[in-house]
């Protein structure tokens, strides 16, 4: 009994809101002087995905400028979530990302947008603003 108890506020911290769906469900019977429980869990659908808010096509260029910045080989792999930093990045080639950047896209970033970039995926959804902005 002890064991179900403690299994059960194990369950409930680790997922508090699938528990109390299932504890809506939970069928008691008693046969004389013992209880046994039974639980009906199913699996909730997954809700929340991450995803990058920049296009695909602006997120597949600015890997490739990085990638041409940062002299990396092919094998080197970079995403969306990579960070100049994981690869080896330093102030100044993030500033030479940046100039890059700016080049190859036609922009121009103001000074403090640019220091607040750390990721891809942030370098991408600024140039997509700035973008926008410049279609105006």
């Amino acid at each position: 009994m002890a064991s179900i108890a403690a299994s059960a506020s194990i369950s409930l911290q680790a997922r508090p809101r699938q528990l109390a769906i299932a504890a809506s469900q939970v069928k008691s019977f008693s046969n004389g002087r013992r209880s046994s429980l039974s639980f009906n869990l199913r699996q909730l659908p997954t809700r929340l995905t991450v995803s990058c808010a920049a296009k695909p096509e602006t997120v597949d260029k600015v890997c490739a400028v990085v990638r041409k910045q940062l002299s990396l080989k092919e094998a080197d792999e970079i995403t969306a979530a990579t960070k100049f930093a994981a690869l080896g990045a330093d102030s100044l080639d993030t500033v030479e990302i940046v100039m890059g950047l700016e080049e190859e896209f036609g922009i121009e970033m103001a000074e403090e947008k640019a220091q607040s970039i750390a990721t891809v995926e942030q370098a991408a959804a600024l140039i997509e603003e700035l973008l926008f902005e410049k279609a105006k």
